[in-house]
């Protein structure tokens, strides 16, 4: 077990997409912060918001598998390709889905004060503006080149 774990410790396109996912993650919980005004430990693993982790992690990865490999190769593709399927459903279905939950929930919420509802509050935020989503595809490839010139 020990073996894997060095061996995946030296694959630079696993710690090229990891490193991405964790600072976007890092940057998530700081500008939610700075938008509420408190601390929301949520924020270190949840969907949503400010950069997109997921975008970062596949754009990361994809970016780093072309460097290493050639952007010719068959691999990028197939993560080029999983890197827009991710982009896609971030900024389209799953924010769709939030928008939704948001208009759920605002009816629930008016339900209740007129009746007797048992209250399930869904989550909100799921998916990403495009603004978010060009932020996490920003950062993977940085990261990804970063790693590229210096590991």
């Amino acid at each position: 077990m020990t073996e894997i774990a060095v061996a995946a410790g030296k694959n630079v396109v696993l710690v090229s997409a990891l490193t991405a996912w964790a600072i976007a993650q890092i940057l998530k919980t700081m500008t939610a912060f700075w938008k509420h005004r408190e601390f929301r430990a949520e924020r270190m693993i949840g969907a949503g918001g400010m950069p997109s982790s997921h975008t970062s992690l596949v754009v990361s990865l994809a970016c780093a598998v072309g460097f290493h490999d050639g952007f010719e190769a068959p691999l990028f593709a197939v993560a080029a390709v999983l890197a827009g399927i991710v982009m896609y459903d971030a900024a389209g279905v799953r924010r769709a889905a939030g928008k939704q939950a948001k208009v759920l929930n605002k009816l629930v919420h008016e339900l209740r004060v007129e009746h007797t509802v048992k209250e399930a509050r869904l989550k909100e935020l799921l998916g990403h503006t495009p603004l978010e989503v060009l932020a996490g595809a920003l950062l993977g490839l940085a990261v990804a080149y970063a790693f590229h010139r210096f590991y």
